[in-house]
């Protein structure tokens, strides 16, 4: 079921956004824990993250293939962040962090799957009835 979206430009500007933004706070200097309180609090974040990107563009683009696709670009951008954390020396690049993120990634594309991937057109204003 294809829902055709009003304002896919400002979702995949925003999507593009939110992209950046991980990128920039992956390879940036390490931000303060934001869950001190559980052990691997940190892992949290990286599946939420990532789950947000692949649950983003999962909202727009609703074909198959499309979905094939950002699913294999976050996996691969979730894993080439860490190997570049691990070369940069200013972060550490770590295997459960790259797993965190491939489950964000792997669970909003299943989610996605559900009337749940259709979040964005239930959000625009529906034209006048």
């Amino acid at each position: 079921m294809e829902m055709p979206l009003r304002f896919k430009t400002l979702w995949i500007f925003v999507g593009w956004c939110l992209v950046i933004a991980v990128i920039i706070l992956s390879l940036g200097p390490p931000p303060p824990p934001l869950v001190p309180t559980i052990d691997y609090g940190d892992k949290l974040g990286h599946v939420l993250a990532y789950f947000v990107l692949m649950g983003w563009f999962a909202q727009i683009y609703h074909k198959p293939r499309e979905r094939l696709f950002y699913l294999i670009v976050f996996l691969l951008l979730g894993g080439g962040l860490e190997i570049l954390q691990a070369l940069g020396g200013t972060r550490e690049g770590e295997w459960l962090d790259m797993l965190a993120n491939s489950i964000g990634v792997l669970l909003a594309w299943f989610v996605t799957k559900t009337r749940l991937g259709y979040v964005l057109a239930y959000l625009e204003p529906k034209k006048n009835m």
